[in-house]
C-alpha cells in the first residue's frame, strides 16, 4: 500500500481530529457506490465489456482489488480508450493481456471515516487534470468498501454552505429596506444549492464531447498518413524518372495500409462524431444560458415574455433535483399571450416554487402539475404537487419574511416572501392551498401588463 496515493496512515494530529464524534453525514460513507471489484489478472477485453454495464454507467474508474480485500490500483474509462479501443490494433496488442498491466497503480484512496472537508480538500490536492477517475473508499484496515463520485463530494460540499444560511437572518434583518438586495441574496442561495446537479449536468454533455474530440484527433492523425501515402505514390508517377519497382511496390504497399486504417466509412464515423459534439456543446449552452437568464443583475428590465419558456428554464435549472427525487412533470399548458414583465424575477418565483414542490415530495411517484391559462386579463399559472402537505396552522404564515419549517440551515425563510413582494410590484397575486398528506397547490396571477408599476418598485 506505501505506493498507493492516500489519505492513511493519518498523521497523529489528523487522527486525533478523525477521532472526535461526529454527525452521521459528516464522513463519505453515505457517498459510497457499492461496486463489485475488478481482480489484476481480469483482461483487458473483460474490463472493456463490464465498462458498458449499466451498474458502471455512472462512474468513471472501476477499482482493481487483490485477493485479500486490498485496493491496488484502478482503471478509467477514458485511459482504456484512448490508450486500447481508440487505436489501431489496440485490442490486439493489449486485449488479452491482465488489466494490472494498464491500471493506474495511484488511485485516489479514502478511509470511509473520513470528513466531507477533509476528502474535498484531498480530492483537489490530488487529483488529475482533466477529472477521468472517482475514488476507491476503503475501511479502516485499508480493505476495499466501494467507489466514490468525485461530483458527489462536491455536491455534498455545497450542501453544507446551505447549512451556513442561517446567518443571513441576521445580515438580512439590515437589508430588509433594499428589495433588490434581498432578492439577490434569495437567488445566490438558490443558485448554490443547484450548482451541483449543474455540475453534473454539464459534465455529461463535456464528457462525451471531450471523447469525441479525442476520437477525432486519432481519426485526423490516420487521415493525414494516408493523404501522405498518396501524395508519395503520386509524385512517384509524376516523377521524371519513376523510382525502381521495389521502391514504388513498398510506396504502393504502404498506402494500402493506411487506407485500411481510414477508408469511406471511417469518414461518415468522423462526421457523426462532430454532429455528436456540436449537440453536446449546445447542450452545455443551453444550460449556462439558462443559469445567466436566472442569475442576471439586471432585474428592473421589463420585457414581453412568453411565460412557457420561462417555465422551461426553471424547470431546466431545477432538473438534477427533480430527476434526483425521480418527479414527473406534467405540462398542461394553454393557449396564452406574452406577459410584460421582469423575466429574472419572474424565472425566480418559478424556480422556487417548483424546487419547493419538489422538496415537499418524499415518496417515490412523485408528481408536479404546471397548467396555464388566460383569464380575462390576466394569465394564470397553477403549481401541484402531491407532496407532504402545509399543515392548516402553518399555511397563512408561509409568506412572512424568515419563516420557514425546514431544519436551522437548510433554508432562509426568504423565498415564498420574496415570491409574494415580486408578484405584488407585478400587480399580481399568489396564494396557497394544500390537503396534508395530499399535496399543496400555487397559484400566480400575472396581468399581461404592468411595466411602470413593476420597473418602479425594483428600482425604488
Amino acid at each position: 500500500m506505501s505506493s498507493v496515493v492516500s489519505l492513511f496512515p493519518i498523521p497523529p494530529v489528523i487522527a486525533a481530529a478523525a477521532a472526535a464524534p461526529t454527525h452521521a453525514t459528516d464522513d463519505i460513507r453515505h457517498l459510497i457506490k457499492p461496486t463489485a471489484a475488478l481482480q489484476p489478472e481480469l483482461s483487458v477485453n473483460a474490463v472493456g465489456e463490464a465498462l458498458s454495464r449499466p451498474e458502471y454507467s455512472g462512474l468513471l474508474s472501476l477499482p482493481i482489488v487483490d485477493g485479500d480485500g486490498m485496493p491496488v490500483g484502478s482503471i478509467s474509462r477514458f485511459e482504456l480508450m484512448v490508450r486500447v479501443f481508440m487505436r489501431p490494433y489496440g485490442r490486439e496488442l493489449h486485449g488479452r493481456r491482465p488489466i494490472a498491466t494498464l491500471m493506474n497503480t495511484q488511485p485516489l484512496i479514502i478511509a470511509a471515516d473520513t470528513t466531507v472537508d477533509a476528502a474535498s480538500r484531498f480530492i483537489a490536492e490530488n487529483i488529475r487534470q482533466p477529472i477521468s477517475d472517482d475514488f476507491i473508499v476503503v475501511d479502516g484496515d485499508g480493505k476495499y468498501l466501494g467507489m466514490g463520485v468525485v461530483l458527489d463530494v462536491l455536491g455534498a460540499m455545497a450542501g453544507r454552505l446551505t447549512q451556513q444560511a442561517s446567518d443571513l437572518e441576521l445580515a438580512n434583518r439590515n437589508l430588509r429596506s433594499s428589495q433588490s438586495q434581498l432578492i439577490q441574496s434569495e437567488k445566490m442561495a438558490s443558485l448554490g444549492q443547484m450548482v451541483a446537479g449543474l455540475a453534473h449536468e454539464i459534465n455529461t454533455p463535456l464528457g462525451y464531447v471531450k471523447n469525441n474530440v479525442e476520437m477525432t484527433r486519432g481519426i485526423v492523425a490516420d487521415a493525414q498518413l494516408l493523404l501522405g501515402s498518396y501524395q508519395q505514390v503520386v509524385d512517384a508517377m509524376l516523377a521524371p524518372t519513376p523510382p525502381p519497382a521495389p521502391i514504388f511496390e513498398a510506396l504502393v504497399q504502404q498506402l494500402e495500409q493506411q487506407r485500411a486504417s481510414c477508408d469511406a466509412d471511417t469518414l461518415q464515423d468522423l462526421r457523426s462524431l462532430l454532429d455528436d459534439t456540436v449537440f453536446g456543446v449546445a447542450q452545455i449552452g443551453d444550460l449556462v444560458g439558462n443559469l445567466k437568464d436566472f442569475s442576471r443583475l439586471d432585474k428592473a428590465r421589463v420585457e414581453q415574455v412568453d411565460l412557457h419558456k420561462l417555465i422551461e428554464s426553471a424547470l431546466k435549472i431545477g432538473g438534477n433535483l427533480l430527476r434526483k427525487k425521480n418527479v414527473e412533470i406534467e405540462r398542461r399548458f394553454g393557449e396564452i399571450p406574452e406577459v410584460e414583465c421582469s423575466p429574472a424575477q419572474i424565472n425566480q418565483v418559478l424556480l422556487n416554487l417548483i424546487t419547493n414542490a419538489a422538496q415537499a415530495i418524499e415518496h417515490d411517484h412523485g408528481k408536479i402539475v404546471l397548467r396555464t391559462q388566460q383569464v380575462g386579463k390576466h394569465v394564470f399559472l397553477l403549481v401541484e404537487d402531491n407532496g407532504r402537505g402545509i399543515p392548516t396552522e402553518v399555511l397563512p404564515r408561509i409568506f412572512d419574511p424568515f419563516f420557514t419549517t425546514k431544519p436551522i440551515g437548510q433554508g432562509t425563510g426568504l423565498g415564498l416572501s420574496i415570491c409574494y413582494q415580486i408578484m405584488q410590484d407585478h400587480r399580481g397575486h399568489i396564494r396557497a392551498t394544500s390537503v396534508p398528506g395530499q399535496g399543496t397547490r400555487f397559484l400566480i396571477a400575472l396581468p399581461q401588463r404592468a411595466a411602470a408599476e413593476q420597473a418602479q418598485a425594483s428600482e425604488s
